[in-house]
């Protein structure tokens, strides 16, 4: 969300695995437990479409939660501090989770179930998920009565101007692409080419692309029809921003806010706290609510740590909770099991896939036997005992979640499934072939406890293959901003990814497309193939979505197979706990975790 985990569902990206789950993404809703039965179910049921609500179910204000009322501090226990807060850089599940009571967009998801496992997308600052005539090429959205900015200022058509073209501008590059990509009909990066300066410098889109006709209105006009825009504009990242607080850069630490809570202050790498926007209207909004007084954020807080302090309970500790801390390795079957604890924990099954990319920036990495041998060697068996084995994730045979629709479970072209620990000895005779034999290979990895120990214990089998492994740790809170820089001086290193919506066309595209090669960009391994940039661009034609989805899966089988870019690792399931005194717990399919916008304090 993601990046390791991303998702329109929210475009939420995930803080599991030890890096940042881009989002795109979401998880079970499940309650405490799970079974392979459940999670079958879980994933099954995230493969399925999201319907577009109409005006009256954009209408606010969100229906209450049972039991729910005013008042109280809620602590949050979070690993990593914010790397983004400016809505165009966010595209990782940590900020995603943050930006649901922050900022808000024209679209949203609203939960149409008591679980989190139901949801309609639906107009969040606009009447409706928005109106077309034509197909897709044209959407128009209207701006609700009375929705205001944090200072109480008016939100107009002149921020959602803004918000749109400052995506053009050289220095937002984390966040998705889809939209910008769309109005420059273009794929990869040269959808800059439309406005490379953005707003800035006195030049704006014109209307045949993006009118602003009165200021309440705004169209978005494309050269092919793009249905599933409704989708796009309710990921974080399309949040809106004020045109006239856009301090550029600098707008990134302290942005303005129109969600029901706002920034009161920002250590970055100590703490954050959130206070109520006495600006937000509840009449204007049918996705969030507003019952906790502030929120007081922690950070470095490792999961054995959040976990611990909520098993505690007591003190701070009854009011307690992470956005995206999972329950620790350690502790794990222990709160599953223990049915005194089944009120206040949640787990599901989650969209992210886990990959470790052969970053082919690099010389040494162009040799297929090379990777081949990479492939063969590397041990999944300690990514997943890191976060607590079986019930914390499956091993991946491809790139595709089982939530998005044309996963096969039957694909693993290097035995991971049968032979989890790796083959050693079938990579060294490739490495060998190859005349690599004790070729320095250097891993990047996450600096956290479970970082440290998967990357250990991956280094090991790769030396058994006859390589000879450097590690090198990357802090937590920067890991994605410095894994997706084009030169960067890592042979290996593991991300995570969710769909952004139930499709793999926001899996593909956004991490193997060659064109899409930048800094910040997700396509983290630098795979620049031309079959498969002809590929996405064929599919992204096809409108039947099970002719499309099969053809993805292709794609996704061609990769890992003949192309070897990335090896998967794991498919994610999560587990949460909360302390005692905090109401409204659930595990939202599209945040991917825990739904920060219903919590309440006892």
């Amino acid at each position: 969300m993601g990046k390791g985990g991303r998702r329109a569902y929210a475009a939420v990206s995930l803080l599991a695995a030890g890096a940042l789950a881009l989002t795109g993404c979401s998880q079970g809703g499940s309650k405490n437990g799970s079974g392979d039965q459940k999670d079958s179910e879980n994933a099954k049921r995230q493969q399925s479409s999201i319907d577009f609500g109409d005006a009256q179910d954009s209408v606010g204000p969100a229906a209450e939660i049972s039991g729910a009322k005013a008042g109280g501090t809620v602590t949050v226990l979070q690993r990593d501090s914010y790397a983004h807060l400016d809505p165009a850089q966010i595209y990782v599940s940590d900020e995603g989770s943050l930006a649901s009571i922050l900022h808000r967009g024209l679209t949203g998801y609203k939960a149409t179930s008591n679980d989190g496992a139901k949801h309609e997308v639906v107009g969040d600052l606009a009447t409706d998920s928005g109106t077309t005539t034509d197909g897709g090429k044209t959407w128009t959205y209207k701006l609700k009565d009375g929705v205001k900015w944090a200072d109480g200022t008016p939100i107009t058509s002149a921020d959602l101007r803004q918000t749109f073209e400052r995506l053009f501008a050289p220095f937002v590059a984390n966040g998705p692409t889809y939209i910008q990509q769309w109005l420059a009909n273009t794929p990869g990066t040269d959808y800059r080419k439309l406005l490379k300066d953005g707003p800035y410098k006195g030049k704006h889109l014109s209307d045949s692309i993006l009118a602003t006709p009165d200021d309440k209105t705004i169209v978005f006009k494309f050269k092919e029809p793009k249905p599933d825009l409704p989708y796009a504009l309710a990921m974080a990242g399309y949040s809106i921003v004020s045109a006239k607080k856009d301090t550029q850069v600098k707008y990134d630490k302290a942005p303005m806010t129109a969600g029901p809570y706002k920034i009161a202050d920002f250590k970055s790498g100590k703490s954050m706290t959130l206070v109520k926007n006495t600006n937000w209207d509840p009449k204007t909004d049918p996705i969030r609510h507003q019952y906790v007084n502030q929120f007081n954020i922690l950070f470095n807080k490792q999961f054995e740590d959040s976990t611990k302090a909520m098993l505690d309970g007591t003190g701070t500790n009854a009011t307690s909770i992470s956005f995206n801390n999972q329950v620790d390795a350690g502790n794990l079957s222990k709160v599953l099991g223990d049915s005194a604890l089944k009120s206040r924990v949640v787990s599901g099954y989650q969209p992210y896939v886990g990959q470790m990319n052969i970053n082919l920036s690099q010389p040494e990495m162009q040799d297929k036997k090379v990777r081949e041998a990479i492939a063969y060697a590397l041990p999944i068996s300690p990514f997943v005992r890191a976060y607590g084995g079986a019930q914390a994730m499956e091993v991946a045979g491809g790139l595709i979640s089982p939530t998005v629709s044309g996963y096969n479970p039957n694909f693993d072209p290097f035995g991971k499934k049968k032979k989890p620990a790796g083959d050693p000895a079938k990579a060294k005779q490739l490495l060998k072939e190859a005349g690599k034999e004790g070729m320095k290979l250097t891993f990047g990895y996450i600096n956290t406890p479970e970082g440290q120990q998967y990357s250990t214990a991956m280094a090991a089998g790769l030396q058994k293959a006859g390589f000879n492994v450097q590690r090198q740790e990357i802090p937590a809170e920067t890991y994605y901003d410095q894994v997706s820089k084009v030169k960067n001086n890592y042979d290996i290193f593991h991300t995570a990814w969710g769909a952004d919506w139930p499709s793999a066309s926001t899996v593909i595209p956004p991490l193997y497309d060659g064109r899409t090669i930048q800094d910040g960009s997700s396509n983290y391994s630098h795979i620049n193939d031309k079959k498969v940039n002809a590929d996405i661009d064929r599919i992204n034609k096809i409108t039947d979505p099970v002719k499309a989805a099969e053809e993805w899966n292709k794609v996704n089988e061609y990769i890992v197979k003949d192309v070897v870019s990335n090896i998967p690792t794991a498919y994610y399931k999560q587990t949460q706990i909360a302390g005692p005194k905090v109401g409204g717990m659930v595990y939202d399919d599209v945040l991917g975790g825990v739904d920060p916008r219903r919590l309440f304090v006892k």
